[in-house]
């Protein structure tokens, strides 16, 4: 169930927005706009303050219809001295449905194809961050679903603006208490401007005892004041956040040259969200040609990971099939290089629970409905898609609605294409030497590939031996895996594309239909697979393999290996291998490693085409000390595991 909005009519197209759960108006009178613009945005200084500021970071404690947002997205785009990148954050405890979003823009034509634009990523709000992009990711909303007191200790970036809103301090008094106020201003540095409508006495006094010196101005009617004022305490704070510190090329370092070794998917991904931001990337690969190793398989799934009790890797990959989902929209054309299918899991060694609570109304008032939000992800399959596939309707299957498949070297030669992005084959990296501020890159005789300020691995099982190279040997020895892959392929026979599913399947194994060659033919092609072989870095083809997949594949889905069984059995059949790389954990690694300005992007094994995106904001996001696009807690999980180490420890429900 979505969250239940009342619509009372007030003269405006739309009607005014109401909350039963509060008692209370989503916005002012005639649509609030007036109030949001002066209230907020000039109460911030805004646009004004940002002005040529690389970045500019606005959090919000209460999202409601998206009004503040969408004013200060429409500033922004006006503004010809725009920052290059505008993060907006903002907390939202019980989330609208995207529909009435919509339909609390409609008062506003001017702001309605913005409204649009967020009506088609607002979708699958499960507790926890959801990042999504605009303006080809120049304009990042970080929507923080949960408690605003939870989600705001996930954070660990410093916010240029405060907007201060929600529902009156009266009925919801728990987003305006000094505990609230304490975890805000933990996100603010000394001179952080901050705004709010409210002047009522209590939140003076806690935001005075939070460290923000406020003061009333005249109001937008009927409010007869405001408040504006900015963070400015009288003791010098704790802390200035440890990611920001730690940062190897800190916060306020204007964007610098790179060095990314590796031309696959995690390679790419980094190379792409560097250069959005300002730098200039040259991306080195041993291959010829980019996505020359695992990311050169034909097509894979993109699936999220599901679990009864929301694990660890089941969030993580949420976060990433989201990612991917609005990079693959916007560089690669549907039905050519990806396809957003919906993907059907055949749970063929053990059936997969989903957690309990997304099956289930709350018990409690405060408690979220999950049940809409989690079908927007994941859902048992109907007897329908079972029969489609040749499924009995017993058999125990999920359908993710957010799935498909892609072809892995589009997406890479897409990313490599960006902006301040340069590509360099046939270059094996063989040294690391790091000099005053750079790193020097050589080949086998020592002549130089390369230099820059910053170099990230992301040579996946390679990055080993080029971290030894960089001079981390010992007992600091990255724990990398290699895991040797085949898939089996081939162009469909006559009448084979009718007799298969629309969608792909997956479970031990699997199978994507129908994918179009790209050599312009016309003709369409299934890939199946794939094997799984541990300690392996050889790539070299097996018959035992194809054998195995085919075996694999008549447990998945008998009705489809039967019809193409001839294709096997008559050595029809294509073979690719490849060498994926693993962690102890099954989580990418990612971080800085023990050298200045050296830093590891790799181990996203069979999960590249979910994790790649996702790594590729998050490593540019803690270079700049940036808003995160997942919990604080679930980034730390993904930091460089070594031999010998503990892997991380599985996530509370937050």
């Amino acid at each position: 169930m979505r969250e239940p909005i009342e619509w009372l009519d007030d003269g405006t197209l739309g009607g005014s927005p109401h909350s039963p759960r509060f008692g209370d108006r989503y916005r002012g009178e005639f649509g609030g706009l007036d109030q949001s613009r002066d209230v907020f945005l000039k109460g911030c200084g805004l646009p004004a303050a940002w002005g040529n500021a690389p970045r500019w970071c606005i959090l919000e404690t209460g999202f409601g219809l998206g009004l503040n947002f969408f004013v200060a997205w429409q500033a922004w785009k006006a503004d010809p001295l725009r920052p290059r990148l505008l993060h907006f954050v903002s907390t939202e405890a019980f989330p609208a449905s995207a529909e009435d979003v919509l339909r609390g823009a409609l008062s506003h034509p001017e702001l309605l194809p913005l409204a649009e634009q967020l009506q088609s990523q607002l979708w699958g709000l499960l507790p926890g961050f959801h990042r999504l992009a605009f303006e080809g990711g120049q304009v990042l909303l970080t929507l923080c679903i949960g408690d605003a007191k939870a989600m705001l200790r996930e954070h660990r970036f410093q916010a240029d603006s405060v907007y201060l809103d929600g529902f009156s301090p009266q009925l919801n008094p728990g987003i305006w208490d000094i505990h609230t106020l304490k975890a805000v201003a933990r996100c603010c540095r000394r001179g952080t401007r901050v705004a709010t409508w409210t002047v009522a006495r209590s939140v003076r006094d806690a935001l005075a005892q939070c460290g923000f010196v406020m003061m009333k101005t005249p109001g937008t009617p009927p409010k007869r004041d405001k408040l504006q004022g900015s963070f400015d305490p009288t003791w010098e704070p704790k802390k200035a956040h440890a990611r920001a510190a730690s940062s190897p090329l800190g916060a306020a370092r204007p964007a610098a040259s790179c060095v990314v070794i590796g031309s696959g998917l995690a390679g790419a991904a980094v190379a792409a969200s560097l250069a959005r931001r300002g730098w200039q990337v040259v991306v080195l690969d041993a291959g010829a040609t980019p996505a020359a190793g695992a990311s050169g398989l034909p097509a894979g799934a993109l699936v999220p990971h599901v679990s009864s009790d929301d694990s660890l890797l089941s969030r993580l990959s949420r976060g990433g099939i989201r990612a991917m989902l609005q990079q693959a929209g916007t560089l690669l054309q549907a039905g050519r290089d990806w396809n957003p299918t919906g993907v059907l899991e055949h749970c063929v060694e053990h059936a997969r629970k989903l957690p309990a609570a997304w099956l289930q109304k709350p018990t409690q008032e405060h408690e979220q409905d999950l049940t809409a939000a989690a079908s927007d992800w994941t859902r048992p399959a109907t007897t329908e898609q079972l029969a489609h596939c040749g499924l009995p309707p017993d058999a125990p299957a999920l359908w993710h609605v957010r799935a498909g498949w892609i072809k892995p070297a589009s997406l890479v030669q897409a990313w490599l294409a960006t902006p301040g992005v340069e590509w360099r084959g046939d270059a094996a990296v063989e040294q690391l030497v790091r000099q005053e501020e750079w790193w020097q890159l050589l080949d086998a005789a020592g002549r130089e590939l390369a230099r820059a300020e910053l170099v990230v691995l992301a040579a996946g099982y390679g990055s080993q031996a080029l971290a030894e190279a960089a001079g981390l040997i010992g007992s600091r020895e990255l724990a990398l895996q290699a895991i040797r892959g085949q898939a089996s392929w081939a162009t469909h026979a006559p009448g084979t594309v009718a007799a298969l599913p629309d969608f792909p399947v997956n479970g031990h194994g699997s199978l994507i239909p129908a994918m179009p060659l790209s050599d312009g033919s016309g003709a369409f092609a299934w890939v199946s697979g794939s094997s799984y072989e541990r300690d392996n870095p050889r790539i070299e083809i097996r018959a035992a393999d194809e054998q195995e997949n085919f075996r694999k594949l008549k447990r998945l889905l008998p009705a489809a290996a039967g019809h193409l069984a001839a294709q096997f059995e008559g050595g029809k059949v294509n073979a690719w291998a490849g060498v994926r790389c693993a962690t102890p954990s099954r989580l990418p690694s990612l971080g800085p490693l023990d050298q200045p300005n050296l830093w590891v992007c790799s181990g996203m094994g069979s999960r590249g085409l979910t994790f790649a995106a996702l790594c590729g904001e998050l490593l540019a996001a803690e270079l700049h000390a940036e808003p995160l696009p997942i919990e604080q807690r679930l980034a730390d999980a993904l930091r460089p595991q070594y031999v010998g180490s503990r892997s991380p420890l599985k996530i509370q429900e937050i």
